[in-house]
């Protein structure tokens, strides 16, 4: 493991339900940003994290520091660049899908080098930047 990484995660109470998305500085733990509560899924959540970690490790001149997340959907969303879900839009998540949308532009108008690795769950616990609210 690169200690010297982003992890990321959701959470989500219900689907769809009160969402929200944060990361953390693996070295430290320390929160480095925080989504939400909005209403959403927690795919969509997962998807918009990894977007998050990329724009702000590009923005702080980081092009090489890892993501760790433990959503293989959300990295094969990224991957192809645009967020799969099938939530359907109401006008309670109307500005959700405007942060989606913002976030699959950036996936199309931006290149990045920084790896997004999947966080093995089985092998080293909850990744750090759980909310700890599973039963």
């Amino acid at each position: 493991m690169d200690y010297n990484a982003i992890a990321v995660d959701a959470a989500c109470s219900g689907n769809p339900g009160p969402m929200e998305y944060r990361g953390i500085y693996l070295r430290t733990g320390k929160e480095i940003f925080h989504y939400g509560p909005v209403q959403g899924t927690n795919n969509i959540g997962e998807f918009l994290a990894i977007v998050h970690a990329l724009a702000l490790l590009q923005q702080k001149g980081q092009p090489t520091m890892p993501i760790y997340s433990d959503s293989g959907c959300a990295i094969s969303w990224v991957r192809k660049k645009t967020c799969k879900t099938t939530l359907q839009r109401t006008p309670e998540n109307e500005a959700l899908f405007g942060v989606i949308a913002r976030a699959e532009r950036w996936l199309r108008t931006h290149t990045y080098q920084n790896e997004i690795l999947k966080w093995p769950t089985d092998q080293w616990g909850e990744i750090p930047a759980d909310f700890g609210r599973k039963k």
